[in-house]
């Protein structure tokens, strides 16, 4: 198989706690992870040119700091060096919005690589290779709902009832550096002991977001209307949840000019997953 096209898809925060902050500089947490079936989309292509090409990559990144290409070169020693591949992608999930495009795009091309190229690496071992780019990345190699530790790749696959959710994008770019560096993100969350439930969990994040970037609480509110709202991640986006698609597809008719939008449906097993028949 020469050629794949594959989703990435997005993910959502349900809850994210911050239990404290470890020598190293990274942020012990805890998360619940839940994955969507909507995302970007990306095409490989496989070639003996023995280089790594990106068709609408953002411009405003060098290549050689892109996840996609960073991802591709983690393949390079477990592959011919004449091997190379065009990748094509269509950006659908807003940058620094908390959905995890970015760590969901070097997800999607570890494992789509790993095939075509031959690598024969199996999912731990991805994922291995993955948490090296990001906290996020590994959740997405394995293509599962999960329960997340540690700075997020101690994943315990968890089974979601099925949600659908409308995803609102306030047009601001929150940093995760910033936040996790920031003196006032609160670090002392105790880690849940008798699970974990809806009414027991929260964003610790999201106070610091709404005071430095008043669009998202400005967001938050307007979801508050129809249903009960929360961000993802380190932001901006924030969701609400709803019982079919097109109740969700109903209010996104109403979103605000300046805003955008997507309603997906929860899944719990990756898209990516199908397509390549990945076992879980």
């Amino acid at each position: 198989m020469a050629v794949l096209t594959l989703l990435a898809p997005a993910k959502l925060n349900l809850f994210l706690h911050i239990n404290g902050k470890r020598a190293d500089g990274y942020h012990e947490l805890e998360t619940l992870f839940t994955l969507l079936d909507f995302g970007d989309e990306l095409t490989f292509e496989a070639n003996e040119k023995g280089s790594v090409t990106i068709e609408g990559a953002p411009s405003d990144i060098n290549l050689a700091d892109n996840l996609i290409f960073k991802a591709a070169q983690m393949l390079r020693p477990y592959t011919a060096q004449t091997t190379g591949a065009h990748i094509v992608l269509n950006k659908r999930l807003p940058m620094g919005g908390g959905v995890g495009g970015g760590s969901s795009d070097a997800a999607t091309t570890l494992l789509a690589l790993n095939e075509l190229w031959n690598c024969q690496l199996n999912v731990s071992e991805l994922a291995n290779l993955g948490v090296k780019l990001g906290a996020d990345v590994p959740v997405f190699v394995r293509g599962v709902s999960a329960h997340a530790q540690g700075i997020g790749e101690n994943l315990l696959p968890v089974s979601l009832s099925e949600k659908f959710y409308l995803v609102v994008s306030p047009g601001v770019h929150v940093s995760t550096a910033a936040i996790f560096g920031h003196p006032d993100l609160p670090r002392d969350t105790p880690k849940l002991s008798d699970g974990w439930s809806m009414e027991n969990t929260r964003n610790d994040c999201e106070v610091l977001v709404k005071k430095l970037y008043p669009e998202v609480e400005k967001t938050l509110e307007w979801l508050l209307k129809y249903a009960p709202s929360k961000m993802t991640g380190t932001g901006a986006c924030c969701f609400a949840e709803f019982t079919s698609r097109e109740a969700a597809e109903r209010v996104l008719q109403t979103l605000p000019e300046n805003w955008q939008g997507f309603v997906a449906k929860s899944v719990n097993c990756s898209p990516v997953h199908k397509q390549l028949n990945i076992p879980l």
